[in-house]
């Protein structure tokens, strides 16, 4: 198999990943609220989801180099089907805890579990510096695309079925039996990836590596994660299944008008990421990073702030439409300041930070949406420390960057 054909089977399963990502979070809170769960413990599972993703995702993404990239991934699929299967089958609290704690579910539409860093470090393996940032956007719209395609498959299936006489939670029963049959056709995929997706033994032993996997790169990456946390941790108060469920509170907005809504705002999320290359390649990784990110953030503030369902879908939308661009550039910014021998471990722990980060802040947020007085306190909770966030990463890296860069310069 060539490495063009590897690449392309690496798009695919990105797409596969997602749209099924995309589904499962317009229903998954819906789900577990028609199952009986309390609000609080619907946060205190989606924060523990994330935080038993973090922790696999750290064992699988830091060996991936030296284990095996295409092995890693299997693994990773396999428990994807394991999550979904468990979820579907059972409504007891403690039975859920397991499948979050071992097994890979995205409660927030985006990515989770070890894939993301082990792919991206394949394809960077593959690419010159000057079109790594380029195949990362597409990456990137291809991702938003199948979640917003994924979004609009959930919350529509889910409408369907109780149309036609199935009750609210079988019909959200079976779109999480659809993640798992996902997961069994994303590990089917990943069987096909040839060995070009590995790095030879002789590059992977260059490196004395920590039980992170990291030699050289060490204090820069863990600069990175600390800061890529912040950001996630603030990201954590607004992931999607939280903005569905505000959605439902404040609003009354069914399961198929939760769907269309984060379709578009996947959709727009996507083709940013296809500008962010281009404005990377005028003012730099890093500049692009913040200069995007900071205005989403004021939009993300405003959200709650409409009085309207329109007017809030409305600044939703904008918000969407430039706050993905500091992903492929983040990403590409990541990948290319650290050692090549290195990638799939960086990408890995600096993913797993921001995974972390992500994970405690549900447990927060999910108890206020039901009370008014404190309804839109997580979108601005949320926006007030991504600016905290953009603000130290301009100050702290302002003067690294990437080969390509200094080559210009």
């Amino acid at each position: 198999m060539s490495c063009s054909s590897d690449i392309r089977l690496l798009f695919a399963t990105r797409i596969v990943r997602m749209f099924a990502y995309g589904l499962l979070a317009v229903i998954l809170a819906l789900y577990l609220a028609q199952a009986g769960l309390s609000d609080a413990e619907i946060g205190l599972l989606l924060t523990l989801t994330l935080l038993g993703d973090t922790l696999i995702s750290l064992w699988i993404t830091t060996r991936a180099d030296r284990a095996g990239r295409k092995r890693m991934l299997l693994i990773g699929a396999a428990l994807m089907v394991f999550a979904g299967i468990l979820f579907a089958v059972t409504h007891n609290f403690y039975l859920l805890l397991l499948a979050a704690t071992i097994g890979v579910i995205s409660p927030s539409g985006n990515e989770v579990g070890p894939f993301l860093a082990i792919e991206q470090s394949a394809l960077a393996q593959t690419l010159p510096g000057e079109k790594r940032t380029q195949v990362f956007a597409w990456y990137q719209l291809a991702g938003s695309l199948a979640t917003a395609l994924g979004s609009l498959t959930g919350g529509g299936l889910a409408q369907s079925l109780q149309s036609g006489g199935a009750t609210p939670l079988a019909s959200y029963r079976f779109g999480i039996l659809v993640y798992a049959a996902l997961g069994a056709l994303l590990a089917a995929m990943f069987g096909f990836l040839s060995r070009r997706v590995e790095i030879s033994l002789s590059e992977a032993s260059k490196t004395q590596a920590n039980v992170l996997g990291l030699g050289r790169s060490s204090k820069i990456v863990v600069k990175l994660a600390a800061l890529f946390s912040l950001d996630a941790f603030a990201g954590g108060f607004v992931v999607q299944t939280i903005v569905a469920y505000w959605f439902y509170v404040r609003f009354g907005v069914n399961p198929a008008t939760l769907g269309a809504i984060f379709f578009g705002a996947n959709i727009f999320a996507g083709i940013s990421a296809l500008s962010a290359a281009w404005i990377a390649g005028k003012i730099g990784l890093l500049n692009t990073m913040v200069a995007t990110h900071a205005p989403s953030n004021v939009l993300l503030i405003l959200v709650p702030l409409m009085p309207t369902l329109p007017l809030a879908i409305t600044m939703l939308l904008l918000r969407f439409s430039i706050s993905q661009m500091d992903v492929p550039t983040r990403q590409s910014y990541t990948l290319a300041v650290v050692s090549p021998d290195e990638r799939s471990s960086a990408a890995g722990v600096t993913n797993i930070a921001r995974t972390l980060g992500a994970s405690l802040a549900p447990a927060f947020s999910a108890p206020l949406i039901n009370l008014p007085a404190l309804s839109g306190a997580p979108f601005i909770i949320s926006g007030s420390l991504k600016l905290i966030y953009d603000f130290i990463l301009y100050r702290s890296f302002k003067t690294i960057k990437p080969a390509e860069e200094r080559e210009k310069a």
